[in-house]
């Protein structure tokens, strides 16, 4: 593959990976936020399993690293069953 190819593919990965990285973490600052304002627990529920659904699909894809997928779902979990 030339340099340039790979140029213009990284870039293609780059801007879809990025995409996904901003909607992953404002999901979970979505949740966070009605974790603090103690929105019903039904709704803090949902947005929740939304983050940690986008999470773990981000990691089977290769965005995020296993781990931190884990991790950051790890972390929302304990702060909701504060």
């Amino acid at each position: 593959m030339s340099s340039a190819r790979a140029h213009r593919v990284s870039n293609r990965k780059r801007s879809r990976n990025v995409s996904v990285k901003t909607k992953v973490k404002n999901l979970i600052k979505t949740a966070r936020v009605n974790i603090q304002e103690r929105e019903s627990s039904e709704n803090v529920s949902s947005s929740v399993q939304d983050a940690i659904k986008n999470l773990y699909k981000a990691a089977q894809k290769g965005i995020l690293h296993k781990k931190n997928a884990s991790r950051r779902k790890s972390r929302l979990m304990k702060a909701m069953n504060k």
